[in-house]
């Protein structure tokens, strides 16, 4: 029987930490996110890529906590706004600025745009506490619209057109969009190689 490895997501986001449970609930790995880990310093997220914002996260929840810990960063990039949001999509519009608050600063900046092309990335980082991490990538091409349209999903959903299923993120069920959304694909990637991932854990605890 193998034993169960402790994997700490570098998150309050219960969302976050469900879908992660649900993905990898076949191996034997026990997740929990920050709130299960008592108080512990904010992560000051001041990389300037997905990539290094990722492996802060993880790397420093992995050296606070001496668990193994897994982070991700996602973000937003529109070709007519120079890659704009990108890694400030969270904070686009401010550091308390709801989704609709940053949906309507990022149509009034598309205003009389002719490119609409964006595309949603996200990397997933898993660390250990001696630093050393595994890097996973995905990424999903689209088109921001004219309008908001849809009511799931969450953050640029709604102003974010995938061209094959002809609709916006937010008009996908949550299994039509984890199949072809960023994140879906970087976790997809994630769970494809997450037995090599377990091991590779426990040779550097």
């Amino acid at each position: 029987m193998t034993p169960t490895q402790l994997l700490v997501l570098a998150t309050r986001n219960p969302g976050k930490t469900r879908e992660l449970r649900e993905l990898l609930k076949d191996f034997p790995v026990e997740i929990k996110n920050l709130d299960d880990c008592g108080p512990i310093p904010d992560i000051e997220e001041d990389g300037i890529t997905f990539d290094e914002n990722a492996f802060k996260k993880a790397s420093f929840t992995a050296k606070v906590l001496g668990l193994p810990a897994l982070a991700d960063d996602s973000g937003l990039e529109v070709e007519a706004l120079g890659g704009a949001p990108g890694i400030h999509s969270a904070r686009y519009a401010g550091p308390s600025a709801t989704d609709e608050e940053k949906t309507a600063k990022l149509l009034q900046a598309m205003e009389g745009k002719a490119n609409r092309a964006a595309a949603f990335m996200c990397v997933i980082s898993i660390a250990v506490p001696s630093g050393v991490a595994l890097t996973y990538e995905g990424r999903c091409e689209g088109l921001i619209t004219e309008a908001p349209a849809g009511d799931n999903g969450f953050g640029y959903d709604p102003v974010f057109y995938y061209p094959p299923m002809k609709r916006t993120f937010a008009q996908l069920s949550s299994e039509e969009k984890n199949r072809v959304s960023h994140r879906g694909k970087a976790l997809a990637e994630l769970k494809d190689e997450f037995d090599k991932v377990l091991i590779w854990i426990q040779q550097r605890l």
